[in-house]
Formats: structure tokens, sequence, C-alpha cells
């Protein structure tokens, strides 16, 4: 089971967790969303074969 915690507090624990790039996400039923806050949402741009996708 992975559970990572932040200044003392579990904020998460699964063991369906995936791993991408090195990190794990957590199925979004498995964070503790009383230590989360809300942020703006970000888009990045996506790139393939060394340029940018386009709709």
């Amino acid at each position: 089971m992975v559970k990572p915690v932040w200044n003392g507090k579990v904020i998460a624990e699964s063991d369906a967790t995936v791993v991408v790039s090195g990190n794990h996400r957590f199925p979004k039923e498995s964070v503790k969303s009383e230590y989360l806050a809300p942020c703006a949402p970000r888009r990045l741009p996506l790139e393939a074969n060394g340029g940018p996708l386009r709709d």
C-alpha cells in the first residue's frame, strides 16, 4: 500500500496507484480531500515527434 505523508498526515492510501514518470498517481477516491486546496487548472503544451499537437 502506498501512503504519501505530508507534515505527519497521510494524504492518500491505495494499493491501486499507477506509476507515471516515476510518480505514483492515486485514484481520486483514495485521496483525503480535507488536506487539499483548489488551484487553477493548467494546460500543458503537448508535443509528438518533435512538434506541437494541434486540434
